[in-house]
């Protein structure tokens, strides 16, 4: 059977000049491994078939001297994925093994490619020394590479966690809820939580945002759903573990136990599992990750121009990846949420201690990852140097931190361990500068062992032996132009030329002839380099294994490190959010266990980041302090024109909320916030038609969800719902939407509209408050003044918006005219909103539309009657002909004949 990627490249590789053409004109390759092709079977190409029959998922590198070779299938694929040469390993046979290579030192920007395609990658290397191989040098796969499973900064993101997860669940009892782990290879983390369904637990992986995410290869369902739901992930199908406890357990077990299958190089130093309860964080669903923009702007999907970007103002990578996490699982306790906000007040109030945090902070490496690769046995020289100097900073930063006398600071110094065991004995072994490798040595300095120290000896004054027994062999001989020379083939030789041979002793022992010269040696200089060359070999084996003792001598410490390293990551996070609230003038939150939320002078702060100082126009926000049932706005209906900042608003407001239960302080004059649970966000049109979904379908979805998941607690932002659909549908849709959320559910709630007649909710419900952003109208144009002000918009200006698009004259001015013939009467009989009226009435008089609730069927019209006077009399008016004295002579005359009418 042919070996085919489950990843098959978008068009077929090119094929080399030389290869065979089948009948259809193409190469006539031998893409499957199991071929009896003859040049498949040799010794060398039966190692391969052997690691590739152990990993057939994954392309193959086989280590063949400097380059990495694939074939069969795996070199079709990786020409194509990597723009490489596809050549073949048997030229002249009619159908070729393809083959393609890679330099073995650029494989690292190689596998990052493979990867980035959602490729597996086995590394397949010799392991033993070619001069002391028997036969055909052995070669095994020393480790599988997978998205989820990276160690190399050169592929790793420096501020950003590369997560491998694992999702779990019992099919038979869905009740049970769904089991969600995930692990940082290159940081040692794993954590878990519990969803109570697959619908929450698809909802967690986006935010956490995996590079790989491993199923039960027996929960069908599940492997669909994840698939359609994680378009970034690559999803690895794999077994089902047996005897644990719970689902998170079962999920955790999954996660090591495909690290263990795929290290081979030996276990990754993984921590215990720390359970991440969900009611421990806020609600931030994929759709309020996106139209927030917390991590990825929706202009590109690049980290430029999201909150992130903004906010990360760390030194160190560790803080990145810290801040980062904070930012998409805010706190929902108000204690813990305050600790964090005490540190960042104290570091705002002390610019000083700020910036020599800050300044110690910039010489401090990526301690989590580094000492990840001391446990892990892959720690270079360069490593352990980077890591002893980021712990050596420590004592300083503790001793600031202490000075300042702030609790909060005085407790994350103690939690700042430097670990000077391991920082000395890397001092005490290595050398100041070392190599990046421990190929040549050089890495272990003179005076840390003795025998080292005699092998250093004999290597540096083996030149200076030379150099004197060269000078001895010229005086004795009286061959004035005698050389000792040095190649790696034949070692040391004395080299006379043609002219001279006559005078070479007879003791001299022939090694080579040349054109004009010939090549000697003597059982001393023999003797002498067997010394010298041994010592030399020995000296590199010798600080091989001394540098192993000092880097497990590190790996001891591996937990204690671990844990400086987070007390790190914490303090430049803090130190960092100090800083921005220092430049941008940010201020510190009122945290509530109440369902107030009121922000004063709110802005936004990526966009005000981008405008010159002062343009920004700030504004207020404020909702009900008390629990649902007291006066005060839960639902504020926001109108104004496309382009007034309607969006901005809400999203700022959004965005202040999440700020604060992350710990950071927010851009505002004042600002109170009341514990928000779950953050809904219903923003813009987009659709899904890969998976059969419109637009309208898209809104109507995220929709339902919000209706069916918010609390009193939540914070709903809603822009724009029913525009995907006909106008009479979506403003009846819109209305209902509106009424329930402030009927039924009771969250905070901010519900911009186009549909201006939506004002009028505040004439049948009491805690509706109607705002807009204010516009001033200058002849045929508009100002956009970016206030919001109470009130509402009787119009939209899409009209005017579209003159300053550039709408031709003449559709600017028709679409007038239809807006006026479109425009009518919106209340009915009784004075009430027509689309209040519904067939029942509330305990408060007022009517209310089921959105979810089948169609009545309609009821038969009563039979009309004769006019009346008053509607006869309505009939006759041309408004276009009525002066204002007319108009205002018409509406007595109305009310006289409306008297009349009820009198009778």
């Amino acid at each position: 059977m042919t070996v085919r990627s489950p990843h098959p490249p978008s068009a077929p590789a090119a094929a080399p000049d030389d290869a065979p053409e089948d009948a259809g004109g193409g190469p006539r390759w031998v893409t499957d491994p199991a071929s009896p092709h003859p040049a498949a079977q040799t010794p060398m190409m039966r190692q391969y078939l052997d690691a590739k029959l152990q990993h057939p998922e994954a392309i193959v590198l086989f280590r063949m001297g400097d380059f990495y070779e694939t074939f069969f299938q795996d070199a079709i694929d990786a020409a194509h994925l990597l723009e490489l040469t596809l050549t073949s390993r048997n030229k002249a046979d009619d159908a070729p093994i393809p083959m393609a290579g890679v330099p073995h030192h650029a494989a690292a920007a190689y596998i990052r490619r493979l990867l980035e395609a959602g490729r597996k990658v086995a590394v397949c290397e010799q392991v033993e020394d070619p001069r002391e191989a028997k036969g055909l040098v052995r070669r095994e796969v020393v480790r599988v590479v997978t998205p989820g499973l990276v160690l190399d900064d050169d592929v790793l993101e420096s501020r950003s966690n590369n997560y491998l997860a694992a999702l779990w669940r019992d099919a038979a009892h869905p009740e049970a809820g769904v089991g969600l782990a995930w692990v940082d290879a290159s940081t040692g983390e794993v954590r878990g939580t519990q969803a109570p369904d697959l619908a929450r637990a698809l909802d967690e992986l986006t935010r956490i945002d995996p590079a790989e995410v491993l199923v039960d290869r027996g929960d069908a369902a599940a492997v669909q759903a994840v698939r359609a739901a994680l378009e970034r992930a690559v999803l690895s199908a794999t077994a089902a573990p047996t005897g644990e406890d719970d689902a998170v357990s079962s999920a955790a077990a999954m996660v090591t136990e495909y690290v263990a299958e795929m290290q081979k190089g030996g276990a990754l130093p993984l921590r215990p599992l720390e359970r991440q309860p969900l009611d421990g964080v806020m609600r931030l669903g994929p759709a309020t990750v996106r139209n927030l923009e917390l991590v990825r702007s929706l202009a590109d999907g690049r980290r430029q121009g999201s909150l992130l970007a903004l906010l990360d103002q760390t030194r160190t990578a560790m803080g990145g990846r810290l801040l980062k996490q904070w930012l998409l699982f805010p706190l929902l306790d108000v204690e813990a949420i305050r600790a964090r906000h005490d540190a960042v007040a104290a570091l705002v109030d002390d610019p000083r201690a700020r910036a020599l945090v800050r300044e110690a902070l910039a010489g401090v490496y990526d301690l989590e990852r580094l000492v990840t690769r001391a446990v892990a046995g892959t720690a270079g020289p360069r490593d352990l140097m980077a890591l002893a100097g980021s712990l050596e900073r420590i004592p300083d930063l503790a001793a600031t931190l202490a000075a300042t006398g702030a609790p909060a600071l005085t407790a994350l110094a103690a939690a700042l361990d430097p670990v000077p065991e391991a920082s000395a004995a890397v001092r005490r072994a290595l050398v100041d500068d070392p190599p990046a490798t421990l190929k040549e040595g050089g890495v272990i300095r003179e005076g840390c062992h003795p025998e080292l120290d005699e092998l250093l000896s004999i290597a540096r004054d083996g030149k200076s032996w030379f150099n004197d027994y060269a000078a001895r062999l010229r005086e004795d001989s009286g061959i004035a132009s005698l050389k000792i020379r040095y190649n790696n083939v034949f070692g040391y030789f004395i080299e006379v030329t043609k002219a001279n041979l006559h005078h070479v002793p007879p003791t001299w022992l022939r090694k080579q002839t040349l054109a004009n010269a010939e090549r000697y040696y003597t059982p001393e200089l023999k003797e002498r380099e067997d010394k010298v060359l041994g010592a030399d070999e020995r000296r590199v084996a010798l600080e091989q294994e001394l540098f192993e003792a000092v880097r497990a001598e590190v790996a001891a410490h591996g937990a204690r490190i671990q844990a400086a390293a987070g007390a790190i990551a914490r303090l430049d996070a803090l130190a960092g959010l100090a800083e921005l609230a220092h430049r941008r003038g940010y201020v510190r939150p009122q945290i509530e266990d109440s369902l107030a939320l009121r922000v004063e002078g709110g802005r936004h702060p990526v966009i005000e980041s981008l405008l010159p100082a002062g343009e920004f126009v700030p504004n207020d926000v404020s909702f009900d302090a008390s629990e649902a049932g007291a006066e005060g706005p839960r639902l504020v209906v926001i109108t104004g024109p496309n382009m007034a900042g309607k969006s901005t608003v809400m999203r700022q407001v959004a965005l202040i909320v999440v700020m604060a239960q992350m710990g950071s302080f927010v851009p505002a004059d004042h600002a109170v916030v009341g514990l928000v649970d779950q953050v809904f966000t219903r923003v813009g049109a987009s659709d899904d038609l890969a998976r059969g979904r419109s637009t309208f379908m898209v809104e109507m979805t995220e929709t339902a969800s919000i209706l069916t998941e918010a609390t009193s607690r939540s914070l709903v932002v809603v822009d724009e719902i029913g525009r995907g659909t006909s106008t009479y549908d979506g403003v009846s849709i819109a209305w209902a939407v509106a009424e329930h959320l402030h009927d039924v559910t009771g969250a905070r709630t901010l519900f911009a509209t186009h549909y201006h007649e939506l004002t009028e909710l505040a004439a049948t419900r009491p805690r509706v408050a109607n705002m807009t952003i204010a516009v001033k109208e200058w002849k045929e144009d508009i100002i956009f003044l970016r206030r919001l002000v109470a009130g509402g918009a009787n119009r939209s200006y899409g009209i005017q918006v579209a003159r300053l698009a550039g709408l031709p004259t003449p559709v600017v001015a028709r679409a007038t005219e239809i807006l006026a013939n479109l425009e009518a009467v919106t209340l009915d009989r009784d004075s009430r909103p027509r689309l209040a009226r519904g067939q029942r009435r509330t305990a408060s008089s007022i009517w209310q539309l089921n959105l979810f609730a089948n169609s009545p069927a309609p009821a038969e019209a009563p039979p009309a009657g004769p006019p009346d006077a008053l509607t006869e009399r309505l009939r006759a008016v041309d408004p276009d002909r009525l002066t204002p004295r007319a108009a205002l002579d018409l509406v007595y005359e109305l009310r006289a004949l409306l008297a009349r009418q009820e009198a009778s």
